[in-house]
């Protein structure tokens, strides 16, 4: 797969994957998988935090390219959606909905499997001077040069490999502050198996309040110029669940790339994963699932040495859905009590329930019962001005 000429003291790989999170350690795990030579790089030092609210839904799951059962610590099967603070809907699934971890514990155990599968992990490693040619790409590792046939970009939302490769547009984006607070400064029997969202709190957004080990994550996100009122935001969270916000712990802030649809993900030998593409579904606000798919359509593309289907790959794969969110995040933004009435119509959490599983993968494929509130949604939707 390599087509780069022999040079003594350059070291040469089939792919080289920057930034080890979960889209960057996917694509690694799958071509090593598929007999490539792959070196994995990260600038930090492993193991290491991300602000993230850490849910793996069970579409994520399906996934996953290894078993993470060892870093899961807490299962949903419950959600309880307020509007404003007041009045909401409590509902429990037949099964589970979310598993949460934290992602110094995923982020490491992914990069250990890929590992596993026979790639080179190099943490607290910078990649510098990127050069992209016809066929393939240098670049410069703790001063000693490198060259690889193709190029992942997985940095995240302001990667160097995208502006390297002048990929980047067409991107949407919102903005996250979260801390955590340990068990005993908040009760914990209201949380347990329970994903707390609150909606119409933050412009563009929600609030949240997730269950993990040994504390409970909460978080606010919405539109980029919330920025600077989402400490507000936070606390005002905090204080609603009966945490004073001078508890939180590692509070700390991030960005939200979301891809408009048709949006450049790929240049010849380089192609970006995970939110390094915008690829954070604008409705959750997680990319854990979309993070796995492009992952595994990135890592295709390259093994067959067909890197221009990628991007109609991944099109095929998200834009439906990417569409559908795109819609129901501006009937969230405007009307979230019209959100709430429609959780609670008959089908309507089962639709919610099976697109967090997997089970459906738009919400046309509700049971029956269910399509009217969403039909209404929808139509709301339309008529509904993104405010960004």
């Amino acid at each position: 797969m390599v087509a780069n000429p022999y040079d003594r003291g350059v070291e040469r790989f089939d792919a080289l994957v920057v930034g080890a999170g979960p889209a960057g350690s996917a694509a690694a795990i799958h071509l090593a998988r598929a007999g490539a030579s792959v070196l994995l790089v990260d600038k930090a030092a492993f193991p290491r935090d991300k602000p993230c609210g850490g849910g793996l839904t069970g579409r994520a799951l399906r996934h996953l390219p290894c078993a993470v059962d060892p870093v899961v610590e807490h299962v949903v099967d419950r959600l309880v959606v307020r509007a404003g603070f007041g009045r909401k809907v409590a509902r429990t699934a037949d099964g589970r909905l979310i598993d949460m971890t934290q992602r110094r514990r995923l982020d490491l155990h992914l990069a250990e499997q890929a590992v596993a599968a026979g790639a080179d992990f190099r943490d607290a490693t910078a990649v510098v001077g990127i050069e992209i040619g016809g066929n393939g790409v240098s670049v410069r590792i703790d001063d000693s040069p490198i060259r690889a046939s193709f190029l992942v970009g997985a940095d995240g939302a302001n990667g160097a490999v995208a502006k390297a490769a002048e990929l980047g547009a067409g991107i949407v984006r919102g903005v996250a502050l979260e801390g955590n607070v340990p068990w005993g400064a908040l009760e914990r029997s209201p949380y347990a198996g329970t994903a707390w969202v609150e909606l119409g709190i933050v412009p563009g957004g929600y609030g949240w309040v997730f269950p993990k080990g040994d504390h409970a994550n909460l978080g606010v996100g919405g539109w980029l110029t919330e920025g600077p009122k989402l400490r507000a935001h936070l606390d005002r969270l905090a204080r609603a669940h009966g945490v004073d916000p001078s508890a939180l712990e590692s509070v700390r802030g991030h960005r939200l790339p979301m891809r408009e649809l048709g949006a450049p993900a790929a240049r010849g030998r380089v192609l970006l994963v995970g939110d390094a593409a915008g690829l954070v579904d604008p409705l959750s606000g997680d990319g854990m699932y979309e993070a796995f798919v492009s992952a595994r359509l990135a890592s295709e593309a390259i093994v067959a040495g067909t890197p221009e289907t990628y991007e109609r790959s991944l099109a095929t794969a998200l834009d439906r859905h990417t569409s559908a969110s795109w819609k129901a995040k501006r009937a969230l933004d405007r009307y979230p009590h019209a959100c709430l009435w429609a959780l609670r119509a008959p089908g309507v959490f089962g639709a919610v329930a099976g697109l967090l599983r997997g089970e459906l993968a738009h919400p046309s494929e509700a049971r029956r019962i269910a399509r009217p509130p969403l039909r209404a949604l929808s139509r709301l939707a339309r008529h509904a001005t993104p405010s960004a």
